[in-house]
């Protein structure tokens, strides 16, 4: 999946999102008018703050603007008795409410409740009638919001791509970093693979998130843990690339780490719990310990460098394997 298909597959999700909102947004009109409900325009406008992208995205927001609604009738109710159906009622009103909503963290339900409460000001009537009304229009708007959106799918196959992509940008450092390694001269060899990378992985993590939302019940995290995982190696891996820009000598161990750099490319797959890897990394770091002293100043400090980037390879190692046997243990616990 390249950056063309990547943005095509934006603006064709766009296209659905704006066809949904139209959609929802008529057929909430379309039912406060055979409700012959007042202002039926204001549920197509519900509707239409209420559609987000994910359904628990959407649920949550309907309750919270439901819960808000209750208490915006309080407020309103309040105003209005004790100050009459003014401007400064309605201000006063809204002073209240939004700074609730703010502390609430109820933001989105600002203007959508206001809206309502605006309808008992134009009107100039707090009637029983009107509460029904506008109750109506909340319930007509949220409930085509919700259901609008209750196709939405996890996108598996997506987010297998995705990561897959990852995985082969993350292998394709490895190789670089093999080959630089055993060269003196570092000119050319840049850090711009990880501006590609992080890309990558945040294309990879909006999926996964978006997933996430799209699972109302038996939710796992298993897509976002695993690219936090990548994430988390790309950090250890950029700083691996800072220790081989420092080396100017080169030891004869070099070309060891170089082997296995490769190694781990040979065997880097998505349910390889690196077990094997990390044994043979610590016979290295073993040997390295056994091995005679450095005879120079400049072989000294290439070592040291080398010993450093063993142990940020140990990291990036058990990365991967502690997310494996997490997951492991959690499938057995669910049997």
């Amino acid at each position: 999946m390249n950056k063309i298909s990547v943005k095509e597959r934006k603006s064709r999700e766009n296209l659905t999102k704006a066809l949904k909102i139209a959609i929802a947004a008529v057929l909430s009109i379309a039912a406060a008018n055979m409700l012959e409900l007042a202002n039926p325009v204001t549920a197509g406008i519900i509707t239409v703050l209420s559609i987000q992208n994910t359904k628990r995205e959407t649920l949550k927001t309907a309750a919270n603007r439901a819960i808000a609604f209750v208490c915006a009738l309080l407020l309103a109710s309040i105003c209005y008795k004790t100050l009459g159906f003014t401007i400064l009622a309605f201000s006063i009103y809204l002073f209240f409410f939004s700074l609730l909503c703010l502390s609430a963290r109820w933001g989105e339900a600002i203007v959508m409740n206001s809206v309502l409460m605006s309808h008992f000001l134009s009107a100039k009537s707090f009637s029983p009638e009107m509460v029904f009304n506008e109750l109506m229009l909340l319930i007509i708007g949220i409930f085509f919001g919700i259901l609008i959106n209750l196709h939405l799918r996890r996108k598996e196959e997506e987010f297998e791509i995705l990561s897959s992509i990852v995985d082969e940008e993350i292998k394709e450092i490895l190789r670089r970093m093999s080959q630089k390694l055993c060269e003196e001269d570092k000119q050319g060899y840049n850090d711009n693979c990880f501006m590609r990378l992080e890309g990558k992985i945040e294309n990879a993590k909006e999926c996964a998130l978006k997933n996430y939302n799209n699972t109302l019940r038996n939710v796992s995290a298993y897509e976002l843990d695993y690219i936090k995982m990548r994430e988390n190696q790309s950090r250890v891996l950029k700083n691996i690339y800072q220790s081989i820009i420092m080396i100017k000598k080169l030891p004869r161990q070099t070309g060891d780490i170089s082997e296995f750099l490769n190694h781990i490319v040979s065997q880097y797959h998505r349910d390889n719990d690196v077990s094997e890897l990390l044994q043979e990394l610590e016979e290295m770091l073993e040997n390295v310990k056994h091995q005679e002293l450095p005879q120079s100043r400049g072989e000294f400090e290439a070592r040291a460098i080398l010993f450093y980037i063993l142990k940020q390879l140990e990291d990036f190692l058990r990365l991967k394997n502690q997310f494996i046997v997490s997951y492991r243990v959690s499938a057995k616990t669910s049997i």
